[in-house]
């Protein structure tokens, strides 16, 4: 296991000051900072093995399809699913779930069908199954939070039935911090003939997941929010289910056969990896799995659980805040949403930028949560495993700034 008081050296982004202070980075919500062996293996790959894969004979080629395919390997034991056919590389959380949505769903869902998510989710789980709906006639169903947020099993047991065809919910909310019991609910959902599509990008990242264990039919996540680039991803899907799917994307590496009327597919996983693939982006995917596997992932669960007990609690000792979600760290993952009173959420990130503090302010694309609440934006703080307590310190004196700063 890593020493968590030396991986911020591993960090060189965070060596630096932003408007003269030193940067306290607390958006990893949105995106993850990359370690210095997450940038070497990027760099590596294009000044070693730049080539495209799978289909040359040449060295370089053959290199670098094992490394992409090698990350691939990664990312199978990392979440537990069974086989590596059962792991397609995307673009991120939102080309997953779109997949899921644009093939399986255009297959599979019809007029009178349910189609079931909640008041939580991500737009990007949220939009492709309201689209989906209103393309086939099919319902739209809601799972009422509790009062702070979290989503119960009696609830979802509740609103799902036997008309129900798609199950769509996240696994941890990237406002509130809930964490979902996904297991249960793919029961349910199981139980009533229904598949479960969960959106893991705010919990791959910080906990240990087992996508066999929580018996999910599909599940989506993106590379930047774990140490690795932008523009990459994966999609898991049960293999009977992915085989059954047709692809949404067409040309390059997904084909086998082209005929003038009629074409075939490779098979899984290619048959979804349409075109020249984030083939370095993937690898480096692969090295971002690495580090956090030497960490170990309920080291990581535990040291961001620490970090929002802690701020929890010096929040709340703050006059004039508000927060969002459960104030019981245990039942939450690593980010704290809140407002402070008299100051709009982009207001008070423009005060602490100015103090080297970086968070996010807005709906954070969940405007139907935000409605929900009863606001129009909140602020944002999100914690990842370089962040330190001291760092939390800076935030908490940050928020007593602004309030002097507004007079409040």
């Amino acid at each position: 296991m890593k020493d968590f008081a030396k991986i911020r050296s591993d960090f060189k982004i965070l060596e630096q000051e932003v408007n003269g202070k030193p940067l306290v980075y607390l958006d990893n919500a949105a995106t993850a900072q990359k370690p210095k062996q997450v940038v070497d293996a990027l760099v590596s790959y294009y000044e070693m093995d730049n080539a495209n894969v799978h289909r040359g004979v040449h060295t370089l080629a053959g290199r670098a399809t094992d490394a992409y395919e090698g990350a691939r390997e990664k990312v199978r034991a990392f979440i537990g699913a069974s086989h590596t056919k059962e792991i397609i590389f995307t673009r991120g959380t939102t080309t997953g779930l779109n997949l899921v949505a644009d093939s399986y769903g255009a297959a599979n869902i019809s007029s009178g069908d349910e189609i079931v998510i909640s008041h939580v989710e991500h737009h990007s789980n949220f939009i492709p199954w309201q689209q989906l709906a209103k393309r086939t006639g099919a319902t739209l169903k809601f799972i009422e939070p509790e009062e702070d947020g979290s989503i119960s099993v009696e609830k979802a047991a509740s609103v799902i039935g036997a008309k129900t065809k798609i199950v769509a919910i996240t696994h941890v909310s990237n406002v509130l911090g809930t964490i979902t019991p996904i297991q249960a609910i793919a029961q349910i959902a199981h139980e009533n003939g229904a598949v479960i599509v969960v959106d893991g990008a705010q919990a791959v990242p910080h906990m240990a997941v087992d996508v066999a264990a929580l018996d999910v039919d599909f599940y989506a996540f993106s590379g930047h929010k774990m140490l690795a680039p932008t523009g990459t991803g994966v999609l898991y899907g049960k293999k009977a289910l992915l085989e059954k799917m047709e692809p949404t994307e067409f040309g390059g590496e997904m084909i086998d056969f082209v005929n003038l009327y009629d074409s075939t597919w490779k098979e899984l996983p290619w048959k979804f990896e349409a075109g020249t693939p984030t083939i370095g982006g993937q690898i480096a995917l692969g090295a971002a799995i690495d580090y956090l596997t030497e960490i170990g992932m309920d080291a990581v669960h535990l040291h961001e659980g620490e970090l929002v007990r802690y701020a929890l609690a010096e929040m709340q000792k703050i006059s004039g805040i508000t927060i969002y979600g459960p104030l019981d760290a245990n039942k939450r993952a690593g980010l704290v949403t809140f407002n402070l009173e008299g100051v709009h959420p982009h207001d008070l990130a423009t005060v602490l930028d100015e103090e080297g503090i970086a968070i996010r302010a807005g709906h954070h694309c969940a405007q139907p949560l935000m409605k929900w609440l009863g606001v129009n934006s909140t602020a944002r703080v999100s914690f990842y495993i370089y962040n330190t307590k001291e760092e939390v310190d800076a935030f908490i004196q940050g928020l007593k700034l602004t309030k002097e700063y507004f007079g409040l």
